[in-house]
């Protein structure tokens, strides 16, 4: 069976399109789940009837942008009422591919008060232990995004991701740790490690196997 944290911990992963967020995401759910942790990978806009609506306007058309913010916040209203909430009284991982601070970013950039969005989005989404902002130029972002194949959605122009990255940039919490993008996926994964061992899971370090860390290079990352 999975073995339980002393109490929650929510790790989101932010930025904009292009920026690694889905890689980084599963590399931490992976390393935690090998050490035996109750892990939940879950990302947003989700696979409900609210987040399939935004899903749908990324290549039908974006909704208006107060549809478009009343869908997310319809979403994740009910994503922690049925698995955030749950999962982190049970004492899981919760690890996130997006959150409110993309609602607050790519919604600010629509005309959205980015501050009051956070506001409307904390009176009942559980604020994270962690947010791992990956910053990366909105151009290396397109570029990203278009070799993945599919192409660019309407969320994914150079200009909005400019204005997203802004907005992201801008954020100056505690809990909000900026990391460049631009390095290798293995060489972010142990930064991420890094922080968490060093904050929300300092305390289990013990119960993952793990001795004092004394900096990022000695990090087991596999």
């Amino acid at each position: 069976m999975p073995t339980a944290l002393p109490r929650g911990v929510l790790v989101a992963f932010e930025g904009i399109d292009g920026s690694g967020k889905s890689t980084q995401a599963t590399l931490l759910a992976d390393w935690a789940t090998q050490r035996g942790l109750d892990v939940v990978r879950t990302r947003e806009p989700t696979n409900g009837p609210f987040g399939r609506k935004v899903r749908e306007s990324k290549v039908s058309g974006r909704l208006s942008p107060d549809e478009e913010l009343r869908c997310f916040l319809e979403d994740r209203k009910e994503h922690v009422a049925t698995l955030i909430a749950p999962a982190l009284a049970r004492g899981a991982l919760v690890v996130i591919d997006r959150y409110y601070y993309s609602t607050a970013a790519y919604q600010g950039a629509r005309g959205h008060d980015p501050a009051a969005l956070l506001a409307q989005n904390r009176a009942f989404a559980p604020r994270p232990d962690v947010v791992f902002l990956l910053d990366v130029d909105p151009r290396d972002g397109v570029t990203r995004v278009t070799a993945r194949g599919g192409g660019a959605d309407a969320f994914e122009t150079l200009p909005a991701l400019t204005r997203a990255r802004d907005i992201f940039l801008s954020l100056d919490e505690p809990h909000v740790v900026k990391l460049d993008a631009r390095q290798p996926p293995e060489a972010l994964h142990a930064s991420v490690l890094f922080h968490l061992l060093r904050g929300p899971l300092r305390d289990s370090a013990s119960q993952l196997g793990l001795d004092a860390l004394p900096d990022e290079a000695s990090l087991p990352v596999r």
